[in-house]
């Protein structure tokens, strides 16, 4: 399974990158995951976040690869434990198309992307870096993985 995270936003810290693979690379093989950064709109005095959002999502909906299922995470998703999670992951999984996870820039995602996303995901009721966000979904991911393939990492 294909999963690629599509995130608003270029270059993050190199402890971001180093982090996230970290975590990208305990998966197996069949669980290849794949990050793709989209440009955000400049913010200034002259525009407004609708305006900003929208562009973004023009941009992301370009990067998601064809029949992908589309999880968008949003601070209004789906509240998840890990073991939901888990269920989530196997359920995609077993789907056998991609998976395209979306990451918003700093207003969030465009309202029309949320409401055509297959599901809306919320990480935490917690406010997060940006930056930290791409780290704790490659975890979470693992995590998941772990639950389904009885790996000691995931520990009640």
């Amino acid at each position: 399974m294909r999963i690629r995270v599509i995130a608003v936003g270029l270059k993050p810290p190199a402890w971001v990158k180093e982090a996230a693979q970290e975590y990208a690379d305990r998966l197996p093989p069949e669980l290849r995951l794949e990050w793709t950064e989209v440009r955000p709109d400049v913010r200034g005095p002259s525009g407004h976040a609708p305006a900003w959002m929208a562009a973004e999502a023009a941009r992301i909906r370009e990067a998601i690869p064809g029949g992908s299922t589309i999880v968008a995470l949003d601070e209004h998703g789906d509240d998840l434990t890990s073991r939901a999670l888990a269920a989530r992951l196997e359920r995609w999984r077993d789907r056998g198309s991609p998976l395209a996870i979306l990451i918003g820039g700093p207003d969030g995602l465009d309202p029309a992307l949320k409401r055509d996303a297959h599901e809306r995901v919320r990480l935490s009721s917690l406010t997060l870096p940006h930056a930290l966000v791409r780290v704790v979904i490659a975890e979470q991911l693992f995590r998941a993985w772990a639950i389904l393939s009885n790996h000691p990492y995931h520990r009640d």
